[in-house]
């Protein structure tokens, strides 16, 4: 397996980079959450890749090593109240720009999966496509991104167990599909994605 590169793109001697991904814009409920990771150039973290080639136990394991060797790291989340409000490509955005915001060490420079940008980072940014399994930095994001998920996932499956977010982490599954047929949308799904709408206005 192909090893991510530490960094990526235009670099300055000294600066710190921030790698960011996000983790849910997909799922037709809960929360999307974006994480940003400073990593130390000194500790390099064997295994990192995107979140979504590794196993849900290794995740959960390098989500501990990065969460105690980054220089600094910082999960967020856009509500589904602004999922629906703003749209998820927006929403997500928020996320990510909370995630960069709550650094408790200020980057040089921001780099971010995909093709869009948030707005209003007070730092350089970058945008790279397929950047989680690129870049080290965005890999740990999108790692860190993922388990916080999975974890409101497993929170979401204790409050409304009819549901089985536990099994299907939100998505649209056939399962999924099955209980909101059967149980009606709860508080926790995206009233704007399409498969909830319908039964809504039914």
């Amino acid at each position: 397996m192909r090893q991510p590169d530490l960094f990526a793109g235009i670099q300055t001697p000294g600066m710190h980079v921030a790698g960011i991904d996000e983790a849910g814009r997909g799922p037709l409920a809960g929360p999307v959450f974006a994480a940003a990771v400073i990593l130390d150039p000194a500790r390099a973290i064997d295994g990192l890749d995107d979140s979504k080639k590794l196993t849900a136990a290794r995740r959960e394991e390098l989500a501990l090593i990065i969460r105690e060797q980054a220089v600094a790291w910082c999960v967020a989340s856009a509500s589904v109240q602004e999922i629906d409000n703003l749209n998820i490509l927006q929403a997500t955005m928020l996320a990510m720009r909370r995630a960069c915001e709550g650094l408790t060490v200020q980057p040089g420079k921001a780099l971010i999966d995909g093709n869009c940008l948030p707005k209003g980072l007070a730092c350089l940014t970058e945008a790279i496509v397929g950047g989680d399994a690129l870049v080290a930095s965005i890999s740990a994001a999108s790692i860190l991104a993922k388990t916080a998920r999975d974890a409101d996932c497993r929170l979401l499956h204790e409050v409304y167990p009819d549901y089985a977010f536990d099994q299907h982490k939100g998505y649209g599954t056939v399962l999924h599909l099955q209980r909101l047929e059967s149980y009606g949308p709860c508080p926790a799904h995206r009233r704007s994605f399409a498969p909830v709408r319908r039964l809504l206005v039914a």
